[in-house]
């Protein structure tokens, strides 16, 4: 499971085809990253909350 800026969603998608893991969880913030202050991270991390714990419990193929 992996969390990263939005910015490297195509990057993400290439890395886990090529390690033959095109079923690998990442959930995407949106970018910026470098220069958002410490209150901005913590909105980002507050907004994807619900979707990490989703892709950390959901079993694959198991229905919503």
């Amino acid at each position: 499971m992996s969390i990263a800026s939005s910015a490297f969603r195509d990057a993400a998608a290439t890395q886990a085809r090529s390690l033959g893991m095109v079923d690998a969880k990442c959930v995407f913030v949106p970018h910026p990253i470098q220069d958002s202050t410490d209150a901005e991270m913590r909105a980002k991390a507050d907004a994807c909350v619900e979707e990490v714990v989703t892709a950390l419990t959901k079993v694959a193929g198991a229905a919503a």
